[in-house]
């Protein structure tokens, strides 16, 4: 883990004073005023609508004027991240916050624009790795041209907390004649995902139970607004998009039948899984259909569409090893089938229960 150079925080006394969090961090008085001036503003400051930060209001006014057009909506997410370890290969649970908020508006259609953080930090926490996850909460954010514009930070006592959960909130703006959702998917429209599924979960599995499954693996935690914007941009027949998070590619499809009242079929093998990937879920008994990622996206697409439509995904950083896995039908609605290998079918049921619980 990389340190933050704390000597070069213009910092009063109380932060040297205190290396790790302590009560009066989340008390509203002189020490979180500290906290947030010479922690976190630093960290997230960079980006267009930073100033607006700094104002440290109660709430952020943004003034969006310029940017909504006659028909453009404002799209609005939350999540909150309670990830266990903190850290993992590729990243950690600041720009994991960020990016998963940021993919939450993008399969909208929308142009994230602007994020709040909300911070529960357990008494104890180190001030120099709370310092790392903003930083990298402020790269995150300026690597998808997003803003942080407000937050809070509260503490709770040490034990009751598990070190840091973060709350990210987003809005974005949905251009005019954007219209996406279940009530767009028809029988023959083709499902494509952006690439190679499972990486998030079994790196944050791989540090969090110490396991050693024979290659690197990291996170594929990266915001997919390009891609999103791209498809949009192309004027192609987009019918719906989901970002494939707790529950992974199986959770999604069956959302995305279940509200479309269609049916949908995958070929298990068109589906990609990394080797390692596929390797440790052969050893732990897991199904790699059921495996959180934080920087893929599930596209449905008009048929006649799809070609093009994989074309300007490929042309994308995240969208490189795009494929199409399956079809809408008007069988078995809300049901979602995988033609296995060897020629049969499996259902593939909504899950009961996360898996692999606390990475994301």
């Amino acid at each position: 883990m990389s340190q933050p150079d704390i000597g070069s925080w213009a910092c009063p006394v109380p932060l040297r004073d205190h290396p790790n969090v302590v009560m009066g961090h989340g008390g509203g008085g002189r020490l979180s005023a500290e906290l947030v001036a010479h922690l976190f503003l630093p960290a997230f400051a960079g980006t267009p609508l930073a100033g607006t930060l700094a104002e440290l209001g109660d709430s952020a006014v943004l003034d969006l004027g310029p940017e909504l057009g006659p028909g453009a909506r404002l799209a609005f997410s939350t999540d909150s991240y309670v990830v266990r370890p903190r850290f993992f290969p590729g990243g950690n649970i600041g720009d994991l916050a960020v990016n998963g908020t940021v993919n939450d508006l993008a399969v909208a259609g929308a142009v994230p624009l602007a994020l709040s953080v909300g911070a529960i930090l357990e008494e104890g926490m180190l001030l120099d790795e709370l310092g790392v996850i903003a930083e990298t909460m402020g790269a995150a954010a300026r690597a998808a041209a997003v803003s942080i514009v407000t937050g809070d930070t509260k503490v709770v006592d040490s034990g009751h907390g598990d070190g840091l959960y973060l709350n990210t909130a987003g809005i974005g703006l949905v251009s005019a004649g954007v219209s996406l959702g279940p009530a767009q998917v028809r029988p023959g429209d083709a499902v494509l995902l952006s690439g190679p599924i499972g990486m998030h979960g079994i790196a944050v599995l791989s540090v969090r139970d110490g396991l050693e499954f024979g290659a690197d693996l990291v996170t594929d935690s990266a915001p997919v607004t390009p891609l999103t914007q791209g498809l949009l941009a192309a004027g192609l027949g987009v019918a719906m998009m989901r970002d494939p998070t707790r529950g992974g590619v199986a959770a999604t499809l069956n959302e995305m039948a279940v509200a479309s009242g269609t049916g949908i079929e995958i070929v298990e093998r068109d589906v990609p899984v990394p080797d390692t990937v596929r390797a440790a879920c052969g050893f732990l008994g897991l199904d790699p259909l059921y495996i959180a990622n934080e920087g893929k996206v599930v596209v449905i697409v008009r048929g006649p569409d799809a070609e093009a439509a994989l074309d300007t995904m490929r042309r994308t950083a995240v969208g490189r090893g795009a494929t199409r896995i399956g079809t809408v039908t008007a069988e078995h609605p809300g049901v979602v089938v995988a033609r296995t290998g060897i020629g049969g079918t499996r259902v593939v049921d909504l899950p009961l229960a996360e898996q692999l619980p606390r990475i994301c």
